[in-house]
């Protein structure tokens, strides 16, 4: 069995929150086994492939979301204003759900990321129901969840959006997230190949000049190639 703890350590979860996040993201996995056949959440029901290549892949990005709210909020002149995190086409709830938790267990010690709230919008009306389930059985506060497609989002509501095994990044996209994201947000997708990476942005650099490619190390796929791209607005 896949030790939870320790890959969530090395993921950069600080060692005092491991064990209370882990016990989360264990209630979590139960619940996406059981609503799966039901909601098609995730490509497997294996425990340990779920906390491998679903929770720890997720939160590989963990402190490179952190580093990017702390710029946003210090570029700020209202501290105290929410930094909004929008999860696009959350389905079962990747990555959002890992993240927030990994926020909220967080924020107990570090007041600063008590300002950071996340919202799934997903697009199907069942699976918005588990995203709610989810978010109330877990505790998590921070978590809202929305009914919509991205292209009926509001424009310039979100200053970081992350996506992960939701679609290329063509120009339609591009578009409709460069349009929902506020002016110096962030976009950061989870990607795999940079050789793959390359040729997808190369297809839309008139919309996006330029971008940072950052390697993510997933406990468990040390031999996939997993990378973040940072793209700011």
């Amino acid at each position: 069995m896949v030790d939870m703890i320790k890959g969530l350590a090395e993921c950069g979860i600080p060692e005092a929150y491991c064990a209370e996040l882990a016990e989360k993201m264990e209630v979590y996995i139960k619940e996406i086994i059981l609503f799966n056949s039901a909601y098609n959440l995730t490509n497997t029901s294996d425990r340990d492939e779920l906390v491998v290549r679903h929770i720890l892949d997720s939160l590989a990005a963990f402190v490179e979301i952190e580093n990017l709210c702390e710029v946003i909020t210090n570029e700020r002149s209202e501290v105290a204003q929410k930094v909004v995190i929008a999860d696009i086409g959350s389905g079962g709830g990747l990555p959002g759900i890992p993240l927030a938790a990994a926020f909220f267990v967080c924020a107990k010690d570090n007041k600063k990321l008590e300002n950071i709230r996340f919202e799934l919008v997903e697009r199907m009306e069942k699976r918005c129901s588990f995203l709610e389930n989810c978010a109330a059985i877990l505790g998590l506060k921070n978590i809202t969840v929305v009914n919509s497609e991205a292209e009926r989002v509001p424009e310039k509501v979100y200053d970081l959006i992350t996506f992960r095994a939701f679609r290329p990044l063509d120009k339609k996209m591009t578009k409709t997230l460069l349009r929902i994201v506020k002016d110096k947000g962030y976009l950061c997708a989870y990607k795999a190949k940079q050789e793959n990476i390359k040729e997808e942005m190369a297809a839309i650099s008139s919309l996006v000049p330029a971008y940072d490619v950052q390697p993510l190390k997933v406990p468990g796929l040390e031999y996939s190639e997993r990378n973040l791209v940072v793209i700011r607005k």
